[in-house]
């Protein structure tokens, strides 16, 4: 690691953090599943069958996300500071949804609960719903550019009175968001179809991730088309000057043909992994469909970063844009880190592991019953 140039570290890092970004996304099958319950569950019983299906996976997602936020703290912590110091209206909100989940799976079922089953219900569909389109316009900033300034001193100054959340009236910005909301609810649709052993309610998960992928296409073709045909944030490679091009992000996509590559192979995944449930009636689409939706969003992370590009663009001024070279650590920390990430694959394993055992048998509403009131979801 120690033989490794600066920018070959930056480039490293931000492959890193777009992995663990990409498995986040993935991960949020469980939000997705979550904004399922209600159409899917046919009775109290059934609900509570989908409830614990993902109660077992809800804190693996949530250690992603503050995994995501501390990797891109450590490696790019000028990004960190302007983003989450400028927009913090956009990401308090987004914490926000992810407490109340938090909150909904420890209370949902405990005795003398004032709030009700019902109230707690409602807070996860809001955390796999607002959450999500939150989650989506604040990424869609990497390619529409943000309100800030930076002055010489590196002090974010931010623009518009609404502190991020401003990205949500942006089309490209909220159809991504609205795409990451179908995604996940046809990754929670096929997860719920491989874990739950409920014949009925399986088909209709089938049926759910068959819709849910139809209706993400309309907002796929919005982001895809968004991203051929906008100018991008350009960057100098001799001076560090950022400049728009007129199609950036398309030019990006042909002078990196890997990166084209893993964006087609993953959108044929997903729709793979529907097809094999929705046709063939196979239970394990979320195998295909997750991984495919994990090549897709490295492919957009690599977009807005890699071919001297400001993956954190000011639309308010050019030159404060945030590039991969000018955002991270020094030389030395990123050097550290990466002898420490050295142990990520080991722990990768561990989760593989942990899900393994989790989801050795399917869940059945008997297993649910004999959880008892307390220890169920």
């Amino acid at each position: 690691m120690g033989s490794l140039e600066l920018t070959q570290l930056q480039q490293l890092w931000w492959i890193i953090c777009s992995l663990v970004g990409a498995l986040f996304i993935f991960m949020n099958f469980v939000q997705g599943g979550q904004t399922l319950m209600f159409s899917l569950a046919k009775s109290p019983e059934e609900k509570t069958l989908i409830i614990n299906s993902l109660g077992r996976k809800w804190e693996l997602t949530f250690t992603t996300l503050v995994l995501f936020g501390g990797a891109l703290f450590a490696a790019f912590p000028l990004f960190y500071a302007t983003s989450f110091g400028g927009a913090y209206w956009v990401w308090i909100a987004i914490l926000f949804t992810f407490i109340i989940q938090a909150v909904s799976y420890e209370f949902r079922r405990k005795p003398n609960n004032f709030l009700g089953a019902g109230t707690y219900e409602v807070f996860l569909f809001i955390n796999g719903s607002l959450g999500l389109l939150l989650i989506g316009t604040a990424v869609g900033t990497f390619f529409t550019g943000s309100n800030f300034l930076l002055n010489d001193y590196n002090f974010v100054k931010w623009q518009h009175p609404l502190r991020g959340l401003e990205a949500a009236f942006n089309l490209f910005n909220v159809s991504l968001g609205v795409f990451l909301i179908f995604n996940a609810r046809t990754l929670g649709a096929l997860y719920l179809a491989n874990h739950l052993k409920h014949d009925e309610l399986v088909e209709r998960c089938r049926r759910a991730a068959f819709v849910n992928l139809l209706c993400s296409l309309p907002f796929l073709l919005i982001v895809l088309g968004g991203l051929l045909t906008m100018d991008g944030y350009t960057v100098d490679a001799a001076t560090g000057a950022v400049s728009l091009e007129a199609g950036k992000y398309l030019n990006n996509l042909l002078d990196m043909p890997v990166v084209l590559l893993l964006l087609l192979a993953g959108l044929l995944l997903v729709v793979g992994g529907v097809y094999l449930a929705h046709y063939r009636k196979s239970t394990q689409g979320i195998w295909f469909s997750g991984p495919g939706t994990v090549l897709v969003v490295l492919a957009l992370l690599f977009i807005a970063g890699f071919n001297g590009t400001a993956f954190y663009p000011s639309k308010v001024d050019l030159q404060s844009s945030l590039t991969i070279y000018n955002a991270s650590s020094s030389h030395y920390t990123l050097t550290a880190m990466s002898y420490i990430a050295l142990a990520v694959p080991f722990v990768l394993a561990y989760i593989a592991y942990v899900w393994r055992s989790m989801d050795a048998g399917k869940l059945s509403l008997e297993d649910v019953a004999k959880d008892g009131e307390n220890e169920a979801y």
